[in-house]
């Protein structure tokens, strides 16, 4: 395979994910560009963008291997930062493109912590859809890409019937299970639920597209308020805002 980084992202996806398949490893898409690719043909078309990096997810014992394969394939590591945060992140560069590659590695953390490496199975290629939109709707500071990369999951992924639909829909009920442990998630979701409501009629979709999107934030909303809730969970709601339910994602150049 060749060790020359491919200016189109989206083809050099596909040829990250080869490489990985190749040997054996457990690693996903993650982010604008695995949305992209997960729906395909039915990604809205007014809501493409481009994409200047991948990011990418892999479970923790796969973690050097997957970091000697992408520089294999041409990636530059940034090897200070890898050594000092190689358990959890890793992060990679292509001069030549300006593009740059993020792995997460065992959990996704940003503003919120997302238990996601034993989900890695349900798709070959990229997270699964409700996994996906955990990644977006868990920023707390949701900007334009965010939204627009959340409005294309919920018009374009239905919502899951059951837990088997897991891999080609959001399955509500996963979404649910996470947010009643953890109120701070469960907060955050709520406030971006909120801001993708008021900016629906902003929004340029296909006929139908502001309903569905309407109708799986409210499925998923309902989900979440019917979950039981864990004694932390009712401990930390009582607090509120009053203390600050996120943390705040470390800047990297």
């Amino acid at each position: 395979m060749s060790a020359e980084v491919n200016p189109d992202l989206t083809v050099e996806a596909r040829r990250l994910l080869d490489a990985f398949a190749e040997r054996g490893l457990q690693a996903r898409l993650l982010g604008g560009l695995a949305i992209r690719l997960a729906l395909g043909e039915r990604f809205p078309e007014h809501l493409k963008r481009e994409h200047d990096d991948i990011d990418l997810i892999c479970v923790k014992r796969h973690g050097a291997e997957v970091e000697r394969t992408l520089a294999e394939l041409g990636w530059q590591p940034r090897r200070e930062f890898n050594a000092l945060n190689g358990a959890r992140r890793l992060l990679f560069d292509d001069p030549p493109t300006g593009h740059k590659i993020d792995a997460f590695v065992e959990n996704f953390e940003m503003c919120h912590k997302l238990p996601l490496s034993g989900r890695l199975s349900l798709r070959p290629d990229t997270l699964s859809p409700a996994d996906l939109l955990l990644t977006k709707l868990q920023i707390v500071e949701l900007n334009a890409k965010d939204r627009s990369d959340a409005y294309a999951l919920l018009s374009g992924f239905p919502v899951a019937r059951s837990r088997k639909d897991a891999a080609e829909a959001i399955d509500v009920e996963w979404i649910a299970e996470l947010t009643s442990r953890d109120w701070g998630l469960y907060h955050t979701l709520e406030l971006n639920f909120q801001r993708l409501r008021a900016g629906l009629g902003e929004v340029q979709l296909e006929p139908g597209g502001r309903e569905r999107i309407a109708q799986a934030i409210d499925a998923i909303a309902e989900a979440m308020k019917r979950a039981p809730k864990s004694r932390g969970w009712k401990l930390r709601a009582h607090i509120g805002e009053r203390k600050r339910w996120y943390e705040e994602p470390e800047e990297i150049d």
